[in-house]
């Protein structure tokens, strides 16, 4: 068993607060991921796990047993950074089995640990060979190996891919993702690539300012996003917002009018907003289409064709620049006007505040579960 939990987590240096009281539970053979924009605190909340950096103010425990006070060594955990950190003067095995040489690991067993780690981790064919007769993926590959020999609680991967090509990590998605599944261990991963969050994540943690935005599965995040914040950063391409004013409200849902005249009824639960309150409204690429009529005009300025899908930049005449996503042989060009259809089933109504309107129970999406509209403190 494997779990971390985080309670009340501060981080402070001096005057300024950088991680702003983090709670969090991390279950047992979880693949958690920290994603957020440059300067988030994801690293510093990482770190602190790991103890390499002091907890400020809070409690972290590690399998139910508070470890603030416990050195890094003795915490169970095992840590990948973004630098491989490799030895260039060892061979792969000497540098997979340094830390076990390290700890007074008798040489037969170190072996063993070493060629069973290369098995899981397809280096059996490398292990004479120097870092600098291996490629990037390699090299990381054999960080990972030197993290895995140690059998730890928890595995710890600080922007582990980073200084890969586009090609290797995909490849390195991939195989991280086996690797989770193969040895069943309770990993945390820090990335500022929310497509690396969402293809490799059990559980996504959003952070912005040292604060916890939202943490839950990646489609609980995409489909219901907490706020504006989550729901611009989750996404590839991200969310197109457009400014609306609620001109109704039913059982229905609530009714918005945008820019260009057109109204939408969403169907969300009356909540905070009222008549006249200047709202946001919310719609994915995928959803929304080109056709003869639509409820919105525009000028595509930019076209991103892509082989199976085709991204349509669309400047509005009253609004914001769209972006839709089309079929891959769409003939549509730069310059060409075009009218866009949305569907109100999927779209998201975010209140003056900035928060997500709760979605009505008969929506399509409503059966994936939904999480508080109300930030956390």
């Amino acid at each position: 068993m494997a779990t971390v939990t985080l309670k009340g987590i501060q981080k402070d240096y001096g005057a300024v607060q950088v991680i702003k009281g983090v709670d969090l539970s991390i279950d047992d053979r979880e693949f958690c991921v920290f994603v957020g924009p440059s300067g988030c605190g994801k690293s510093t909340l990482l770190r602190m796990i790991a103890g390499l950096e002091e907890i400020s103010v809070g409690d972290l425990m590690i399998d139910g047993q508070r470890v603030n006070d416990v050195p890094p060594s003795e915490r169970g955990l095992a840590m990948v950074f973004q630098s491989y950190a490799l030895y260039p003067h060892m061979s792969v095995a000497d540098n997979m089995g340094f830390s076990l040489r390290l700890a007074g690991v008798p040489k037969e067993e170190r072996r063993a640990k070493v060629a069973e780690a290369a098995r899981i981790l397809h280096l059996d064919a490398l292990l004479d060979r120097k870092p600098k007769e291996l490629s990037g993926g390699q090299r990381q590959r054999v960080a990972i190996g030197r993290a895995i020999v140690r059998k730890p609680k928890v595995f710890l991967f600080d922007e582990p891919l980073s200084n890969l090509d586009a090609a290797l990590r995909v490849q390195m998605r991939i195989e991280l993702a086996r690797l989770h599944d193969e040895l069943a261990a309770t990993m945390i991963y820090v990335t500022h690539d929310q497509v690396e969050a969402m293809t490799m994540a059990d559980k996504i943690v959003v952070l912005q300012g040292g604060i916890v935005e939202q943490a839950g599965t990646p489609l609980e995040l995409y489909h219901h996003p907490r706020n504006l914040f989550v729901a611009g950063f989750i996404g590839s391409p991200k969310m197109n917002f457009m400014p609306a004013k609620v001109v109704g409200i039913n059982e229905m849902g609530t009714t918005v009018q945008l820019a260009s005249g057109a109204t939408l009824v969403v169907p969300v639960r009356a909540g905070r907003q009222k008549v006249g309150d200047s709202v946001t409204l919310g719609v994915r690429p995928e959803h929304m289409r080109l056709g003869v009529e639509g409820e919105l005009t525009g000028e595509v300025k930019v076209v991103e064709r892509l082989g199976g899908e085709t991204f349509l930049y669309t400047q509005l005449q009253d609004g914001p620049m769209l972006i839709v996503q089309a079929d891959g042989e769409i003939p549509t060009g730069v310059h060409e006007r075009v009218a866009i259809k949305i569907d109100p089933l999927t779209c998201h109504l975010f209140d003056p505040e900035g928060f997500a309107v709760e979605r009505l129970q008969r929506h399509p999406l409503a059966n994936l579960r939904r999480l508080p509209t109300h930030k956390a403190s």
